[in-house]
């Protein structure tokens, strides 16, 4: 995404992530990076032909389209662990459960959630009162430090970082079905996870004002 130039609305937000990047680990209060892709259902129309002595595994160019389905990521960079969860839709419901989901289960001793995301639709606190009563909209947001990403921004997140890693080994193939994509992310998350892999963050204010100049608003004084 391009960026708009000289616009303090996106400096103030991208300084904003910037310095909750700078926070030391604090289990009272965990930053969550958060972030989502989709991934379309992909299934072979012909048997491939595996690999054999000289000869690279064969498939054909042709396929048959199965669905979509949609995977969240919530990523805590300081601990180095993570939460990929597939849905089959991309709702403001869908999003509330999975902020129900990482609130009592990921975080259930902290003081508060550090949440790190982008600007999608979804990505609301309104979206907590679609899916639940009142009372417990409340309790969740009472939970929550929301930070936004700037719009055009959302490689602010970590969790994209993370997404990323997870093209290779999981997305970057046919996936004919929910049940196999599951089975493969699921199995990827338990491997990073045990090896507790950190995002190490060196991008700071400072290299912004110096880096990305151009979204700087210039300030007349006098």
């Amino acid at each position: 995404m391009i960026p708009p130039q000289a616009n303090a609305a996106c400096v103030g937000a991208m300084e904003d992530v910037l310095a909750v990047y700078t926070r030391p680990d604090d289990p009272r209060r965990p930053q969550v990076c958060l972030d989502e892709t989709s991934k379309p259902w992909v299934a072979d129309t012909r048997a491939s032909l595996p690999a054999t002595p000289g000869q690279p595994a064969r498939v054909d160019y042709e396929y048959e389209r199965q669905g979509t389905a949609h995977l969240c990521m919530g990523f805590e960079p300081l601990a180095g662990q993570r939460q990929a969860k597939v849905t089959e839709r991309r709702t403001a419901v869908d999003f509330a459960h999975l902020i129900q989901e990482l609130v009592d289960a990921h975080s259930p001793q902290a003081e508060k959630m550090v949440l790190v995301m982008d600007h999608l639709h979804t990505h609301k606190p309104a979206s907590l009162d679609e899916a639940f009563a009142p009372a417990e909209a409340r309790r969740l947001m009472a939970r929550l430090e929301i930070h936004y990403t700037p719009k055009h921004g959302s490689w602010l997140t970590m969790a994209a970082t993370e997404l990323s890693v997870l093209a290779t080994p999981c997305l970057d193939r046919r996936i004919p079905d929910p049940t196999t994509l599951t089975q493969a992310v699921a199995a990827w998350e338990r491997r990073r996870n045990a090896a507790k892999c950190r995002v190490d963050w060196r991008f700071t204010t400072h290299d912004a004002s110096i880096k990305l100049k151009r979204l700087y608003p210039s300030i007349q004084l006098g």
